[in-house]
């Protein structure tokens, strides 16, 4: 069968691998420890989830406007207003399908056959291949561990050619919980206005930082703002993941085009979860600070308890709920008869000799570490990296 070139050579998720492996051994009976999770541990706000509720004995289950409700489109207006400074017409703003479908929709518009997208790396393991799906060319910049894994305006600069288009800016990160601070990101700005270089600023984790502020790159003037397409979402913030919630802020030519795109693909996104989403843009700021101060707690915990394994180190990341753990040590050594080549290989060692799975660094983009996140509780954080300390110091 001749199936699309294109979408045969999108490679598959090893996260799933791994998920897959785990969720084997849990169906007999075994105790597995995942730090795969790649969303908050926290149940949806009660307030959001009564707003649904209502909505639905309203009757509000209809067709809403393919690129979203008006009223979400102003209560997502108010909050960049308030919490970035950032001033968009509703016309502006396109409600998706959750902040991965922002991201496609957005690369979709931009994007021609051949036209380069600068991906700092690590990076969250989607944006390549939705720039290949989108018929671009994902171009990748390292950002060094000595550098909190950022990348500079000097290498970004460095990285443009006459066929680069794009950035994709991820701040917080996901892997690594980096976390750009202003003067960095005004730089990486000044460059992109230099260049004429479109933004795609990934700012779903804004809400979870714990050193310093969340600054976003489209605030700082009207013309790197008009190259800024700003992307988030319900997700994260208020633990709406299965809600599938995410939207745009960007200049009305993109918005446009964004908005026709997805009114000949998904239409509008659930009318259901957008009701909530108004009622949760409009409050519960208590509730999400509770949820950083317990992610800090865990943050604090899960960096000095990594410090401690024989081999393994990390940074104290300054956002998002994820560890980014060097495993450089044991790359190349053998461990109960496996030689370890690279982190699929080491993860596949932890889970099966030490029933603990994590996230190999490979499809990040950084095959000598691993990704651990510490969206559980601090007690199941300290079994597992327990389990992994006892193997680890178990073997020659």
């Amino acid at each position: 069968m001749n199936l699309s070139e294109k979408a045969i050579h999108i490679t598959p998720s090893l996260t799933l691998e791994i998920t897959a492996k785990a969720n084997q051994l849990k169906s007999q009976g075994i105790d597995v420890i995942g730090f795969g999770a790649g969303e908050p541990d926290f149940q949806t706000p009660d307030y959001i989830k009564e707003a649904a509720i209502e909505a639905i004995n309203k009757g509000f289950t209809k067709y809403t406007a393919a690129s979203g409700m008006i009223e979400l489109k102003e209560a997502i207006c108010e909050k960049l207003q308030k919490d970035n400074g950032l001033t968009y017409d509703v016309s502006q703003i396109v409600i998706s399908n959750g902040a991965k479908h922002s991201i496609y929709n957005a690369l979709t518009a931009i994007l021609n056959p051949g036209d380069e997208v600068l991906i700092p790396s690590p990076y969250w393991l989607s944006y390549p291949e939705m720039v290949r799906l989108a018929d671009g060319k994902a171009i990748f910049i390292e950002g060094k561990e000595e550098n909190n894994f950022k990348i500079t305006a000097k290498q970004f600069e460095e990285s443009i050619t006459q066929k680069t288009k794009a950035l994709i800016l991820n701040s917080p990160n996901n892997p690594t919980g980096a976390v750009y601070k202003k003067n960095e990101l005004r730089k990486i700005a000044d460059i992109a206005e230099k260049h004429n270089i479109i933004i795609i600023s990934d700012e779903i984790y804004e809400k979870l930082i714990y050193e310093g502020k969340h600054v976003s790159i489209a605030s700082f003037n009207d013309k790197i703002k008009d190259l800024t397409v700003v992307v988030n979402g319900m997700s994260k913030a208020y633990a709406m993941t299965g809600w599938r919630i995410g939207y745009t802020a960007s200049n009305s030519q993109i918005a446009a085009v964004m908005s026709n795109i997805q009114s000949h693909t998904t239409s509008n996104p659930n009318s259901i979860a957008q009701y909530a989403s108004i009622a949760a843009l409009k409050g519960g700021e208590g509730i999400i600070k509770h949820m950083i101060d317990e992610f800090n707690k865990r943050r604090v915990f899960i960096v000095d308890k990594i410090n401690k394994i024989k081999g393994l180190k990390c940074l104290k990341p300054d956002g998002a709920f994820y560890i980014f753990v060097n495993i450089n040590e044991y790359i190349g050594k053998n461990i109960n008869g496996k030689n370890i080549k690279n982190s699929v290989d080491f993860a596949n060692v932890l889970i099966e000799n030490a029933n603990v799975a994590v996230i190999p660094g490979l499809p990040f983009g950084a095959d000598n570490y691993i990704r651990l996140s510490y969206a559980m509780s601090i007690e199941n954080i300290d079994k597992g990296l327990n389990r992994i300390n006892n193997f680890l110091n178990s073997i020659d």
